[in-house]
């Protein structure tokens, strides 16, 4: 008796690159209008007289909607496939993007960041699961690192591109010249982007309206490895998000002393030391998959050491060589949040992966959200000191790590009985 007939593993190959590259492409534009914020966060709080609370509440906004998009762009993606949703959250973002250039006023600004999250909180997943219907399973975790690589390049066109474009052509033209970009991915995405290669469409998945939506998010969650790839997430993502996000640059200059462009240079460091980095990882756990824990722990207690030689050293600057290092180690937060999606992906069948993805996605956002309110409140409340404010990211590391700790045991207990119960099926199958 013969299998299935949708065949289990996709060849790749140059076509799967040329679409995949579409994917991430959308990504990387999608990266650039959510980062532009952290190099224009001083220019925002003098167009629109807010204070820092009210500065951080336009990235919290944002992620506050992105977040809560997860689990729907989940669902969407495992329903509609990618190639719809990806086009949907361009029109999203791409107007987001222009409406902050025009917008007159705070409430306006606000409305179009949200507008903005809306559509960014549809980009990340859909590559995710455009990866791996184009690509073979062992593939996965590189893919998802390069993945990963292709929005520090948009965070890196926003440190370098956008901040010099803002100095010389002002708020408005800036942003709305970049909304440009959301047009061109438009035309690449309705031309050259297809959700599967032909002879590998996914078999169909009855629908059942809510029911189905609370079997999809009970399923994914049920496993260990999805709340352990949440937590890695929450734990390891937010210290360079928020860093790069809005608080690295009135940091580095207003606490530290730096002029604009060595801060902007420091923040330049964050995002090539995270492209290195996610190279390494990506290559370490394809090849070691037992090595995805231990990565995500070292970088946490690294990432928490030099934080807390930052915030605590006498005087009132930290040393070059120290801020050096901190931006370094910071550019280890992105690739090792990547391997929650690792814990994840083995431990869901393919109709879930956009669901699961969309819970893993959940948890470095939502920390980030906190820790940008957090700090902005902190520095409202101490008259401006970034010691304090600084400090509260530990109290979430503390947490994720504990759950981290909690989980890990769990989920390689399931790992090795799925892989036992893979061997014995495999062993009677019929031919």
């Amino acid at each position: 008796m013969s299998l299935a007939a949708t065949p289990a593993d996709p060849p790749g190959g140059r076509r799967a690159a040329l679409v995949w590259g579409v994917g991430v492409s959308v990504y990387l534009v999608a990266v650039v209008f959510r980062t532009s914020l952290g190099v224009a966060g001083l220019d925002a709080a003098d167009r629109f007289h807010v204070n820092a609370s009210a500065l951080s509440t336009f990235s919290i906004l944002q992620l506050l909607v992105y977040a809560g998009m997860q689990i729907p762009v989940g669902l969407m993606v495992d329903r509609l496939g990618t190639r719809k949703v990806l086009t949907l959250g361009i029109l999203l973002f791409t107007a987001g993007q222009l409406c902050f250039a025009l917008s007159p006023s705070y409430g306006m600004a606000l409305a179009a960041r949200a507008l903005l999250g809306c559509g960014d909180a549809m980009t990340f997943i859909s590559v995710l699961r455009l990866g791996s219907r184009w690509f073979p399973a062992r593939r996965g975790p590189l893919i998802a690192q390069v993945a990963a690589l292709f929005g520090v390049l948009g965070n890196l066109v926003s440190t370098i591109v956008l901040a010099r474009l803002l100095d010389e052509l002002g708020w408005t033209a800036t942003f709305a010249g970049s909304a440009a970009a959301g047009l061109a991915v438009l035309v690449l995405v309705v031309l050259f982007l297809r959700d599967h290669p032909e002879g590998y469409a996914p078999e169909p998945v009855p629908h059942a309206g809510a029911a189905y939506v609370r079997r999809q998010i009970a399923a994914s969650w049920r496993e260990p490895g999805t709340r352990l790839g949440m937590w890695v997430h929450f734990t390891t993502q937010f210290p360079a998000m928020v860093f790069l996000l809005l608080w690295g640059m009135p940091f580095l200059v207003e606490a530290q002393g730096l002029s604009r462009g060595r801060a902007g240079e420091l923040l330049t460091l964050v995002v090539l030391s995270n492209m290195v980095v996610g190279l390494a990882y990506g290559q370490i756990i394809a090849r070691h998959h037992a090595a995805r824990a231990p990565l995500a722990i070292g970088t946490v207690a690294a990432t928490a050491a030099l934080w807390a030689a930052t915030v605590v050293w006498p005087g009132d600057r930290a040393p070059m060589w120290l801020l050096v290092t901190l931006c370094l180690v910071l550019g280890a937060c992105g690739p090792a949040s990547m391997i929650g999606f690792d814990f994840a992906r083995p431990a869901n069948p393919p109709e879930r992966q956009g669901t699961a993805s969309g819970i893993v996605n959940i948890g470095g956002f939502t920390a980030s959200m906190t820790i940008l309110l957090a700090v902005g409140v902190l520095l409202d409340a101490t008259g401006g000191d970034y010691r304090i404010a600084f400090s509260s990211v530990f109290v979430l590391q503390a947490l994720g790590m504990a759950q981290i700790l909690r989980l890990k045991s769990r989920t390689a207990k399931r790992e090795r009985e799925r892989l036992v119960a893979s061997r014995v099926e495999a062993v009677h199958v019929p031919v």
